[in-house]
């Protein structure tokens, strides 16, 4: 089995898209669990993106920093689930405030190692873009 992939506070809160002191009060409250390795805080891969998750359930998520960010850029983010057939792979990324989603191969994402707490840049290029009115 692979080593579980551990965040620094302040990687953690980079993928979350939130501040360094939200995530040490979210880890001194319980709400996410934390350890230590070479003396520095650390979370788990898989603990931070059940949080990434549930932070993005929520619809009422107060802004954050990464929702400033264009679509056209790079997104840093968490791999919060891996659905692999033979050939195919669904690849959920949680990316501050964002839910994106890629398909690709199960050799592709093999390679990557990309598996629930891996973290991962999604590189959105688009020719067709959505645009909305409140």
């Amino acid at each position: 089995m692979p080593p579980v992939t551990t965040y620094r506070i302040t990687e953690a809160a980079d993928v979350l898209g939130v501040s360094d002191d939200t995530v040490r009060r979210w880890v001194d409250a319980g709400r996410l669990a934390a350890g230590l390795e070479d003396g520095r805080t650390v979370v788990a891969g898989p603990d931070l993106a059940r949080l990434a998750e549930e932070l993005a359930d929520h619809p009422d998520r107060e802004r954050t920093r990464a929702a400033a960010v264009s679509a056209r850029n790079r997104l840093d983010g968490i791999v919060v689930r891996v659905v692999k057939d033979t050939v195919m792979a669904q690849v959920d990324l949680i990316c501050g405030p964002f839910r994106m989603v890629s398909l690709m191969s199960s050799e592709a994402a093999d390679e990557l190692g990309l598996e629930p707490g891996a973290r991962a840049i999604a590189s959105v290029k688009s020719t067709n873009v959505v645009v909305e009115r409140p």
